[in-house]
């Protein structure tokens, strides 16, 4: 009996045809991002996988951030060495390349966490960076996961791996605000049994869904979160929510606050590897009803409770994605 197993991604002829596309985008990066234009670079369809260690440092900024810093990435500070270590066989563990203490997996992964703390010594180490620097040292060397690190926590999620976690704070309380505009049933229904974002969505924010996607279809968000920033984030955070709550049969079945937040903690169920549907929804156009271009001026509601220096951050960053939506070509149709 023969068994027909279908492959998962685009079929090869249009990956090398991607792959030309990106490498013309990359070949020309510093005009594409001069030229002004009201076009947009789409990553909707997916970088492909072999080019993502040149495209994520490019998107994020760390490729301009590392030439900017050519000796500053030495990791040799001593503090948090014993935290970093204890957290280090806990990051993707079935994975081979972090299954041994001394192979270069978790080597690597313990110089970038380390280099980070001397790097940002008033934040320290954060627990939810390790899978993040995980996933980056999958796809490239471990300086270029550095960089793409810090641009993560300085441009993209200010406030998030601070002591004080504001900048969780502030998208939790964005998307509150987000699921209560798109999903009012499920909104409803979290308010009923008092189950608050913060007590399901904290994990998915800091580690960016890592510990909560399929790894292809993770790779497909970070794609879209390199190119258009936070709002991926609250869109793949709604988007699994209708996936778990969405229809009122769901609903039964969580009958209080603990069924409720156990189907939301095992989300993973809810989409399948290399999910086009899934990447669909997310790229939805609008949050909660507003335009992308006016997501950031919303946020800015939220950010009474926050320090002067995470409000600026947010600030700054709306205003540079306002540029970035504005100054970068559509090189991308296939």
């Amino acid at each position: 009996m023969l068994f027909c197993v279908r492959s998962l991604g685009p079929p090869p002829e249009l990956v090398r045809q991607r792959e030309t596309k990106w490498i013309h985008i990359m070949s020309q990066w510093d005009r594409i991002l001069l030229k002004k234009t009201s076009k947009v670079l789409q990553c909707q369809k997916g970088i492909p996988a072999s080019l993502r260690a040149k495209c994520w440092p490019l998107l994020c900024g760390a490729t301009d951030k590392t030439k900017q810093n050519e000796n500053l990435y030495q990791p040799a500070l001593q503090s948090w060495v014993d935290v970093i270590e204890r957290d280090l066989d806990r990051q993707f563990p079935f994975h081979e390349m972090f299954l041994s203490k001394d192979g270069h997996g978790q080597q690597g992964l313990f110089r970038v966490l380390k280099a980070f703390t001397q790097y940002q010594p008033e934040e320290g180490y954060c627990q939810a960076q390790g899978p993040v620097a995980a996933v980056l040292l999958m796809n490239m060397p471990a300086e270029e996961a550095f960089w793409c690190l810090v641009q993560i926590s300085e441009q993209y999620l200010p406030g998030y791996y601070s002591p004080l976690l504001e900048g969780v704070l502030f998208d939790a309380a964005m998307l509150n605000w987000a699921l209560k505009r798109t999903c009012p049933a499920a909104h409803k229904h979290l308010q009923h049994h008092g189950v608050e974002p913060l007590m399901f969505a904290t994990d998915w924010l800091m580690c960016l869904f890592t510990r909560h996607l399929p790894f292809n279809t993770l790779l497909r968000v970070w794609d879209l979160f390199f190119c258009y920033g936070v709002r991926v984030l609250l869109q793949v955070a709604v988007v699994l929510v209708r996936r778990v709550l969405g229809r009122a049969e769901q609903r039964k079945l969580c009958q209080g606050q603990m069924e409720t937040l156990e189907k939301l903690r095992a989300v993973m169920e809810q989409v399948q590897e290399e999910d086009d549907t899934f990447i669909a929804e997310v790229r939805m156009k609008h949050v909660g009803g507003v335009e992308e271009s006016q997501l950031p001026v919303k946020l800015l509601f939220f950010s009474s409770s926050l320090t002067k220096q995470t409000q600026l951050k947010v600030h700054l960053f709306a205003f540079s994605e306002a540029f970035k939506q504005h100054h970068i070509e559509m090189l991308w149709e296939t």
